[in-house]
């Protein structure tokens, strides 16, 4: 296998590619496939189970599994081959689908969730680095483009999947699907990533203190953006003290990281200009566009008074075009070689159309906010392909799976973080808004419109005004979060390949 920075003609590197790129897309597909095909079986797992008040441990438990798994998939992936940490995380996905499936109790499910959380944390970054242990990074951009669109149209499949499966053959069937993508992908595995690289194992040793005290960071960080969200005053309690565990791991881990040998995260490559900024970057995009997807159907429903299937048709421009825009990029990318080019114009219109959103939120005709949906959708798929090349090529081929799977970090944690900022924007707003517009929006969300039954129709129209302006500022703040990512794609180092 030609080292990935020679020159390969065009049609050999695209037959080396499209080699790999089943075996890789298979696993990819799958973990992106899984949050929201989960998601939608949620309220059958609440009613099976019966333990609706926890049913969301779920999410949360298999999120936190994951990122924690992605260091660690990443730095073993340089050591041992990306192709052997692959067919292991494949099969502790398995294994915790097999889990799921059989789960007689909610703790039960629980715990499998974590065993396929870890197996799925090292599916995407070992698949991006795979690509790139193939392509030249100049073409990189291109060919990892195909992997967004993938991630696209599985996070896009999701919900429609999960709720016909739920609904035909019960929650169980969701986890059963994901056993047979699994296997496929491991077959595809053994029999076509045969080139890769095989890793340098002599004189390594893990570093498990690194992983405990990365692990006593991750779970009580997300734990804590998990209850700030609920912005009442038990939950915010728990929430400060879980932030205060997690700040003593971070300061002890730091410590930790600078003395081993073998690092779990090498502190001298995630500090370089490049990759820091990047993984920002990633990170503020991540937080402006998952937050906006899962408060959007609230929006419309609640705002806009959309039924179920209208929302779902309304998201598809905000769901389908980021593929488009990272397919975009990538080929900007292969001509040019800028990197930070064209996210730099795709986030500054995603951020202007999302300031437009905010100012005319009750007001838009739908057709126009479908289009500004597009134009976000398509801003924030830009970034995808560029913020993998830039960290692939500052860190160089020997730290590529550490440097690979620091993104999926950023991207994990800015997904949570901005999730529970724009969350709390609202309810903040809500709040401090007079009258009881906090506690009529929970139940509006809970029970719909008939929860307004007994209002009067001054009252009514006074919370549908704190209600929208709720709601401008939430894109407001996912506008102001977009803005600072295309001013931090200035001020990245690498702005060429």
């Amino acid at each position: 296998m030609p080292p990935p920075d020679a020159p390969i003609p065009p049609a050999e590197l695209k037959r080396l590619f499209f080699r790999l790129f089943p075996a890789v897309a298979l696993a990819m597909f799958g973990a992106a496939l899984d949050q929201t095909l989960v998601a939608a079986a949620l309220p059958a797992i609440a009613r099976s189970l019966g333990e609706v008040e926890r049913v969301s441990w779920i999410i949360v438990l298999y999120l936190v599994a994951n990122t924690v798994a992605a260091p660690v998939y990443g730095r073993l992936g340089d050591a041992f081959g990306r192709r052997r940490m692959l067919l292991v995380a494949l099969g502790f996905y398995a294994a915790g689908a097999t889990a799921c499936a059989a789960a007689p109790s909610l703790p039960w499910l629980a715990a499998a969730r974590v065993v396929q959380g870890f197996g799925g944390g090292g599916l995407i970054s070992l698949s991006v680095a795979l690509i790139a242990e193939v392509v030249p990074p100049r073409e990189r951009g291109r060919f990892q483009a195909w992997i967004a669109a993938v991630f696209t149209g599985a996070s896009a499949l999701g919900p429609v999947l999960g709720g016909f499966l739920t609904g035909q053959f019960g929650w169980r069937s969701v986890f059963m699907l994901q056993l047979p993508l699994a296997m496929l992908a491991a077959y595809l595995a053994v029999t076509r990533l045969t080139n890769t690289a095989k890793g340098s194992p002599r004189g390594f040793a893990f570093d498990w203190w690194g992983l405990v005290l990365f692990s006593l960071f991750v779970a009580p960080a997300l734990l804590a953006l998990d209850q700030a969200r609920k912005l009442a005053a038990l939950p915010l309690l728990v929430a400060g003290g879980l932030a205060l565990v997690a700040g003593v791991a971070l300061w002890l881990l730091l410590r930790q990281e600078r003395r081993a040998p073998d690092p779990l995260l090498p502190l001298n490559l995630l500090g370089d200009a490049t990759i820091w900024r990047t993984n920002l970057m990633t990170g503020l995009v991540n937080g402006a566009f998952v937050g906006s997807i899962a408060f959007l159907p609230i929006y419309l429903t609640t705002v806009r008074g959309l039924s179920p299937s209208e929302v779902g048709f309304a998201l598809l421009p905000l769901s389908a075009c980021s593929g488009f825009g990272a397919l975009m990029a990538g080929t900007g990318l292969a001509r040019t070689g800028r990197t930070m080019l064209w996210p730099t114009i795709g986030l500054s219109l995603a951020a202007a159309a999302l300031v437009v959103i905010a100012i005319g939120a009750g007001a838009l005709p739908m057709p126009v906010l479908a289009l500004l949906l597009a134009v976000t959708s398509l801003g924030f798929g830009s970034s995808f392909p560029m913020v993998q090349v830039t960290v692939q090529v500052a860190a160089g081929r020997e730290r590529l799976g550490s440097a690979t799977a620091s993104v999926q970090f950023s991207r994990s944690l800015g997904a949570a973080t901005g999730t529970a900022l724009l969350g709390a924007v609202l309810f903040g707003a809500l709040v401090v808004a007079p009258g009881d517009a906090a506690a009529l929006f929970v139940a509006l969300v809970n029970q719909g419109l008939g929860a307004l039954a007994g209002l009067s129709p001054a009252a009514r129209a006074l919370f549908q005004s704190e209600l929208l302006d709720a709601f401008r500022a939430l894109f407001g703040a996912a506008a102001l979060l977009t803005g600072l990512a295309a001013w931090l794609c200035t001020r990245v180092p690498l702005q060429r390949v």
